[in-house]
């Protein structure tokens, strides 16, 4: 097993745990996700001697943490690139993170999706809000 140190930049930041905390709980995700919980697993704990836990972001809307970095990537465009709209290419569960996102945000969306991708993905993300071009092989 590696244990990795740090990046030097966080260190020297003179934040602590505490501000990081602050920052993680009031971040505008979760004006779209949820706070999930972290639930341990007795039996994989068990097995491996230590305390597992488990983050459940499948409790999220779109059933992934994926929705986070679209939200927060998102919300930090300015209102004239929300106007202007976003496109993405994703086959699952990306694609229903921007999906959402746009909806929340008010701005529209195009995702690029493989023509193979199964139907129920592209009619969640259509369901979303998302204007889906099914593209490729």
């Amino acid at each position: 097993t590696t244990i990795r140190k740090p990046d030097a930049s966080l260190a020297e930041s003179g934040r602590s745990a505490t501000d990081y905390l602050k920052l993680i709980l009031t971040s505008k995700v979760y004006d779209c996700a949820i706070e999930t919980p972290l639930e341990e697993a007795p039996r994989l704990s068990e097995r491996v001697g230590n305390s597992i836990l488990l983050k459940r972001e499948d409790l999220q809307p779109v059933f992934s943490f994926k929705l986070r970095g679209a939200y927060n990537c998102m919300a930090s465009l300015t209102p004239e690139q929300l106007a202007a709209g976003v496109i993405t290419a994703s086959a699952g569960n990306h694609a229903q993170g921007v999906a959402m996102s746009a909806s929340k945000l008010g701005c529209s969306a195009i995702v690029a999706m493989p023509k193979g991708t199964p139907s129920i993905k592209v009619d969640n993300v259509r369901r979303l809000g998302a204007h889906v071009e099914l593209v490729g092989d």
